[in-house]
């Protein structure tokens, strides 16, 4: 099954705390397209608090729920209390190429394993719920070879598709160079193709 073209992902970086039995939990989530994009984005964070006692993470890589590149660590803390549960709650966001990162000043209360599960998916999804949001779109170049007539037949379907017109060169025919999302390109080529009674040439870049 392919991989959406065009999904959610972060539009900024924003950062949620909050106290639990005197520990403070830091919660920072950020963009990440790549997996070195996110172990760049923990290695900041945890340069942001070297005398923290945790800096536990997450990160899903790829549209929201999709489980092919992600990446967790309790860093210390008992296992599966952390990382999971921060993935978990990413993995449920609705929101693809995120990473998340749990910063804990301990205050010298254990919390339980019950305890710490709660304290780090519920940072993720107290930050997660003032997160701003942009989408993220695969583009596709497209060449489409009209002659005049079907010209304004070309635009309008560019239009139609969320297209751009990049480049437009006028011969025998006109040859026009474009770019849209990728999920729109076959609504495109039918589109143009119909309007000019399959006399439309398209070719990808």
């Amino acid at each position: 099954m392919p991989l959406p073209s065009r999904y959610l992902v972060p539009a900024a970086t924003i950062r949620a705390e909050r106290e639990i039995l005197r520990s403070r939990f830091i919660t920072t989530v950020g963009r990440a397209s790549t997996a070195e994009e996110a172990a760049a984005f923990v290695r900041a964070v945890s340069g942001e608090h070297p005398g923290a006692a945790h800096n536990c993470w997450a990160y899903v890589v790829g549209p929201p729920g999709d489980t092919s590149r992600i990446g967790m660590s309790d860093d210390g803390e008992p296992h599966g209390t952390a990382g999971r549960p921060m993935l978990n709650a990413l993995l449920r966001a609705g929101v693809g190429d995120i990473v998340a990162v749990v910063t804990r000043y301990y205050g010298g209360t254990k919390l339980g394993t019950g305890g710490l599960v709660r304290a780090y998916g519920g940072g993720v999804q107290q930050a997660l719920a003032a997160l701003a949001v942009a989408e993220r779109i695969d583009y596709l170049s497209l060449t489409a070879v009209v002659d005049y007539a079907s010209l304004s037949a070309l635009q309008q379907a560019c239009a139609a598709c969320e297209g751009e017109i990049l480049r437009q060169e006028f011969a025998a025919d006109v040859r026009v160079r474009l770019r849209l999302p990728a999920g729109r390109a076959g609504e495109f080529r039918s589109a143009l193709l119909n309007a000019t009674r399959g006399r439309a040439r398209v070719a990808e870049d």
